[in-house]
């Protein structure tokens, strides 16, 4: 074998790998988001669309086999087993992705590996109603931020487009802040904001141009050679990627047609509207809740909770194919090529069983680690059921205690539901944000908020409390802050000023 093959071979060896492993990261991030039904049906799907993937009746592991060579023929075969269909769903696919970027940024759809995400949505969003801004104002509790950036980043989000981007320059939002909110921000204060705002999800949204959604979608891949290939395609070659120039771009890549088509089919995953994603829950009616966690609290304080399996099976690797793929591995010497064709198809469909049931035990502990630890930093609300009862807590709190990455924190409590004593709350009822006094004191704005409640609902509706009266009645019940942060609670809880609640 010549040194040129040689590094052709490794080449596609170590891309066959980092293809591996972001495919699996994906899946278990697409399994983590989903809640109970949703995921019992897509287990169910898999099972449909994979004869290798089984009900474990007998409660036993799936077994092991043997890892099959990477041959060079082998991997010239793999093409075999793409029906021509499929090659063609997934050329028309990239062909309408692509279609008038850079030109009509209107007509782009939304596609993720080929398949429309306003499809995949359809399944995933699961008793959200909230507008496109509420959800993204949701996730403003999860994050780090003074009041300051606050602000900023509620504007920044009201700022953004139908697809989730942000057409004004900093310049401009500056303006408008002290105009007509009286907030007065530098434009590094809204830039650095706006980082923050890139960060939330869906990725790409923020963007202040479709080169930066792609590249900021791409920037939260795990670290590879098909990463940084993206990279410079999107960097060096944009206008040759919008005008579907692909033999340019290969030929400055130095590409194989076979590294080529596979760095083409993960550009095809990129989403050019992320806020399209969102808006899709607008409208919505809201299904029936099914916890995802069911808590139970004793009478003596002690805190358990189960995940809820609905009507999940156990699943293993089918044991015809795995005992099919030590035979033909066991006497691979002189196979025909049917043979290895054969085998081949095994492989692809025993390493997808086994990947996916790896993503299904993924998925439940990582479910169970965040609410483990949720319940222990929200313990006392989960015994009494008072809302005073909850802490300051938000995304990364729950991040550092698990070890887990702030996204996949995030996915989790986006879609989920947990059963309690006291009711049926979303993940994201056990976070608040925190407002420190002039004395340093750290106070949960859930308490804050429910204080003012409180005291609004019994104030006599003939004469009712100025903002003035319920800043200083809230300081005598031991919450001491500012008007204008009660003002803005107020406007938050949605209770208008005093003269509207005659």
């Amino acid at each position: 074998m010549s040194e040129r093959q040689g590094q052709i071979q490794e080449f596609r060896q170590e891309q066959k790998l980092a293809q591996n492993i972001s495919q699996q990261q994906l899946l278990v991030a697409q399994l983590v988001e989903l809640p109970i039904t949703q995921f019992v049906e897509r287990v169910n799907t898999e099972m449909d669309d994979n004869p290798a993937l089984e009900v474990n009746a007998d409660g036993t592991d799936y077994p092991d086999y043997l890892e099959s060579s990477d041959s060079q023929d082998a991997q010239e075969t793999a093409e075999d087993f793409d029906t021509q269909r499929e090659r063609e769903d997934r050329q028309s696919a990239l062909d309408e992705a692509l279609q008038g970027i850079g030109r009509d940024d209107e007509e782009l759809p939304v596609y993720q590996g080929g398949s429309n995400v306003g499809e995949d949505r359809e399944e995933m969003i699961y008793g959200v109603t909230a507008s496109f801004y509420d959800q993204l104002k949701e996730q403003m509790n999860l994050v780090d931020m003074t009041e300051h950036e606050s602000k900023i980043m509620e504007y920044l989000i009201g700022s953004l487009d139908d697809d989730g981007l942000l057409r004004k320059t900093p310049e401009a939002i500056s303006d408008e802040l002290a105009v007509f909110h009286n907030v007065e921000a530098t434009e590094a204060e809204i830039i650095e904001t706006l980082k923050k705002l890139q960060q939330f999800d869906p990725a790409g949204i923020g963007a202040r141009s479709l080169q930066e959604c792609l590249l900021l979608q791409i920037e939260r891949r795990d670290d590879s050679k098909v990463k940084t290939l993206m990279l410079q395609v999107i960097t060096n070659y944009f206008e040759a990627f919008t005008r579907k120039h692909w033999s340019k771009i290969q030929s400055a890549l130095k590409l194989t047609d076979i590294q080529a088509r596979a760095l083409f089919a993960e550009l095809r995953k990129l989403n050019p509207k992320p806020g399209a994603s969102l808006g899709e829950a607008m409208g919505r009616s809201m299904q029936q809740i099914i916890p995802d966690f069911i808590v139970d609290t004793q009478d003596d304080g002690t805190v358990t909770f189960v995940l809820n399996q609905g009507e999940l099976p156990e699943l293993k690797v089918s044991q015809s194919f795995a005992d099919s793929m030590k035979e033909y591995q066991q006497n691979k010497e002189g196979m025909s090529r049917q043979n290895k064709e054969a085998l081949l198809y095994i492989k692809k469909k025993v390493d997808a069983a086994q990947g996916f049931i790896d993503a299904v035990r993924t998925r439940r502990h990582t479910l169970t680690v965040t609410m483990r630890t949720i319940i222990q930093l929200q313990r006392q609300f989960f015994i009494d059921g008072d809302e005073a009862s909850l802490h300051p807590m938000i995304l990364k709190d729950v991040a550092e205690r698990t070890g887990l990455d702030l996204s996949t924190v995030s996915r989790v409590c986006n879609s989920k539901y947990a059963q309690t004593r006291w009711g049926t709350f979303p993940l994201r009822h056990f976070f608040s944000d925190s407002y420190v006094t002039e004395q340093g004191e750290e106070m949960s704005t859930r308490k804050i908020k429910a204080a003012l409640r409180d005291i609004i609902d019994g104030e006599d509706k003939r004469k009712p409390l100025s903002d003035e009266l319920l800043t200083k009645l809230l300081t005598e019940h031991g919450y001491p802050i500012a008007r204008r942060t009660v003002a803005k609670y107020r406007e938050q809880m949605g209770i208008p000023v005093a003269r509207l609640r005659k």
